[in-house]
């Protein structure tokens, strides 16, 4: 005859069955989504739109707008440029909590200290220097020498026209001082060109076309600022710089000579409410946009860590100091956020779970140690009434009394790794029933 086939030894009950570990997978991705969702309730998201508040056209603001929106548009985001006349009205836009505006190119000087408690700085991002054109050779004196002249100021809520009206108060005067004209600034330069002004005041960077089409043109003079100490002095928002001549055209040596020009310094300036996220995103554009080395720049110079009249925000401390978040780094900005958010939720939720896991897990096994002790307390009374027979036959009573413990004793389920205490269980129940059979 054949042997029969073995069979695979019953190693006990899993921990769990098939059917608990799909209500424990279903249970843990509602866990999952509610910790997301909580997440996003107590720490939402990043946006994928920002508002950009620049400049008019042809300004270095608007020409700065335009590189940031090609550079977080590839990480994702979609960038709203808002023109405006330039830092002035940068600045408004900021502090209005319904405009819509989340960042914003505003000079130094403009900002109050009061400005910080709403909005913070990510840091300069360079030179802004005042170019003073005219159809005559000057110097920062032809400020006062225009009287009656028509110059173009920039128009309300301008760069340049607002340190106008800063220089003009500082000797008790004002723009009546002037035929002042409100044109933009690719306007002042076409009708400086034409003659149609006497004089053009322009903020904007050196790499400008408009500055370096007014530099080059024959029969405009660039003022030299020769009190420019005097000017810094006075204006702690002012720096000297000085432009190089030739720098313009080494052929027609233009301008002619060193020429000192004042300028102010640039801040990239955000709502304080802005996601982390974005301004990580603002601050790695700026960095690729403005460290650039430039004329009136050294290479590296900007963005730096500079704080003028508003604070820096934390996440700009911590980008210069560090640069970028590290998970940001390797992940898509938004998949970053959430798993930075997650982690700071889920360190607190673990701390929780942990004990409450090993708690669970000891009352686990302190209910399946129990169906063991209950019936070993049983055996161990069976036995004593064994004792108590001396030689007498055991009763009915206390027979069934071990049959019932042996059925309960072979319909323990238990977890493979307390199978050990389930075979001394069994042992136990077979030395007590040949005690009994003895006694019979």
């Amino acid at each position: 005859m054949a042997n029969p086939p073995l069979r695979k030894p019953n190693l006990g009950k899993p921990l769990f069955s098939r059917k608990t570990l799909v209500s424990l997978l279903v249970i843990g991705s509602i866990l999952l989504v509610s910790v997301v969702w909580l997440v996003n309730r107590l720490h939402p998201l990043p946006p994928h739109r920002i508002t950009l508040a620049t400049g008019p056209e042809g300004s270095s603001y608007a020409f700065y707008g335009k590189r940031y929106k090609i550079l977080l548009a590839k990480e994702g985001i979609d960038v709203e440029l808002k023109a405006t006349n330039g830092g002035l009205d940068n600045l408004k836009l900021l502090r209005d909590p319904h405009s819509g505006v989340e960042a914003g190119f505003v000079e130094g000087g403009v900002a109050t200290e009061a400005d910080g408690q709403d909005l913070d700085s990510l840091g300069t991002i360079g030179y802004e220097p005042v170019w003073l054109f005219t159809h005559i050779p000057v110097t920062d004196k032809a400020l006062f020498a225009l009287k009656g002249k028509r110059v173009a100021v920039g128009p309300e809520g301008s760069d340049s026209r607002a340190l106008v009206e800063e220089l003009l108060k500082r000797s008790n005067l004002n723009l009546g001082f002037y035929q002042a004209s409100s044109l933009e600034p690719e306007e002042a330069t076409n009708q400086l060109l034409a003659g149609k002004v006497d004089a053009a005041i322009l903020m904007m960077n050196w790499g400008n076309p408009l500055v370096r089409k007014l530099v080059d043109a024959p029969g405009i003079y660039l003022a030299n600022f020769t009190r420019a100490d005097a000017y810094v002095a006075l204006f702690p928002s002012l720096y000297k710089k000085v432009l190089p001549a030739g720098v313009g055209d080494l052929e027609t040596n233009r301008p002619a000579k060193d020429t000192t020009l004042l300028a102010t310094k640039t801040s990239l300036i955000v709502r304080g409410n802005l996601h982390p996220a974005l301004q990580y995103l603002l601050l790695e554009a700026a960095s690729q946009i403005h460290s650039h080395a430039g004329v009136l720049a050294k290479a590296g110079e900007f963005p730096a860590a500079e704080a003028l009249e508003i604070d820096l925000s934390p996440d700009a401390r911590h980008y210069y100091k560090s640069g970028r978040p590290f998970l940001q780094r390797y992940m898509p900005f938004w998949l970053a956020a959430l798993v930075e958010q997650l982690v700071v939720l889920i360190i607190p939720i673990l701390g929780i779970l942990y004990p409450l896991g090993k708690g669970l897990a000891s009352l686990y096994g302190w209910g399946m140690q129990r169906k063991i002790y209950l019936i070993y307390g049983e055996l161990h009374f069976l036995e004593s009434e064994i004792d108590k027979l001396g030689k007498r036959a055991p009763t009915k009573e206390i027979l069934d009394h071990m049959k019932r413990l042996e059925e309960r004793a072979n319909r323990v389920k238990v977890a493979s790794n307390y199978m050990p205490m389930l075979y001394s269980l069994k042992e136990t129940v077979a030395y007590v029933r040949s005690r009994l059979g003895k006694a019979r």
